[in-house]
């Protein structure tokens, strides 16, 4: 197990990450008011887990899945922290995917105007991604992740053991956001290629979480709140990503993000922002994780949901976060009718 601290202005995390992570959750919650928040399916999986480490603390079990993360669920949190009296000393612990992170997070960051949190992420990409770094957040009338907050929580435990329970499709999903980080960290993208038929290997990803972790501590310490443009990099793929995920809502968050990270190596080569061997070379290693891409139906209507993405911002401009070269990133902004032009003819190219 691998202790990695992320020392933010804020509120400095706690990162617990490999085999044993989970142990140290009733030293983390020992003598704590602490309140429960995780999802059906995680519920189902680990009921046991969950009363025998928390005890007698309050559940609030939300329905799962990506169509709940709305206000109805935040308040459903709320209003379950508010019958449980909870207080300013008291802990929300989030225990699940990302989904429930973000949204326990949120809850975390309002009521009371702030409460500790600590967040145990059940899912691979929840685990290299979404539980550090403080972001939280709820999507609104098809806008993704549009209402949030960043709120650090105090403690993150990644442990990966929960990946077991895991299906192949969390597996590619949690590989976008891997493989997204080795985009922009060379060592981590060298480790990748060297391992490239190890890609599903449990062995293997509870290895590349650490890496991924470390990575993007290294990140938001230096741009917390995405003031500076640092933290932007982590968006790579997700305009396209997002636009099709919201549009779709076929496939996983992590799946959408290869699919937009594909697509957008293709504009950064239009524009010569990135060398074609190199894109061709994350071409090939999205590869491992998507055998093909689909045909998508009306791209140019999913395309245009991306007018909508937060890192939008002049009117009428899209922003994408494009591969430059090993470890390096630019941002590119096109109009709106530019944009979907690209995707609607690289998509039919590729179909």
């Amino acid at each position: 197990m691998q202790t990695i601290e992320v020392h933010t202005k804020s509120r400095p995390s706690t990162v617990y990450c490999g085999a044993g992570a989970a142990e140290k959750l009733k030293t983390i919650i020992e003598g704590k008011d602490v309140f429960v928040v995780t999802d059906s399916n995680v519920f189902g999986l680990y009921k046991d887990f969950i009363q025998n480490t928390f005890g007698s603390a309050p559940v609030c079990v939300l329905p799962a899945g990506e169509r709940h993360k709305n206000r109805n669920s935040l308040f459903m949190i709320l209003d379950k922290m508010l019958q449980a009296r909870l207080r300013r000393n008291s802990t929300l612990v989030a225990f699940g995917g990302g989904v429930v992170g973000d949204m326990g997070g949120l809850a975390a960051s309002l009521y009371m105007r702030g409460i500790h949190a600590v967040q145990v992420p059940t899912t691979l990409l929840a685990q290299v991604d979404s539980s550090v770094g403080g972001k939280t957040a709820i999507d609104h009338r098809g806008v993704k992740n549009v209402i949030g907050t960043f709120y650090q929580p105090e403690y993150v435990v990644c442990d990966p053991m929960f990946l077991k329970t895991l299906p192949p499709r969390e597996i590619r999903c949690g590989l976008g956001e891997i493989i997204k980080t080795g985009a922009l960290d060379a060592e981590i993208l060298d480790k990748l290629e060297r391992n490239a038929e190890r890609l599903f290997d449990l062995a293997f990803l509870e290895e590349i979480t650490a890496d991924c972790v470390r990575f993007k501590a290294g990140v938001v310490e230096k741009d917390e709140c995405e003031r500076s443009g640092l933290r932007k990099c982590l968006n790579m793929g997700h305009t396209t990503g997002h636009a099709l995920e919201l549009f779709y809502k076929r496939r996983s968050h992590g799946e959408y993000v290869l699919i937009g990270m594909l697509l957008e190596s293709y504009i950064a080569e239009k524009f010569d922002i990135c060398a074609h061997d190199y894109a061709e070379e994350l071409r090939a290693l999205i590869g491992k994780v998507l055998k093909r891409v689909p045909r998508f139906e009306n791209i140019a209507d999913a395309a245009g949901v991306a007018l909508y993405d937060k890192k939008n911002q002049g009117e009428n401009e899209v922003s994408l976060i494009v591969p430059a070269k090993r470890g390096e990133f630019a941002e590119l902004r096109l109009t709106d009718e530019d944009y979907v032009g690209y995707i609607e003819e690289i998509a039919g190219g590729l179909a």
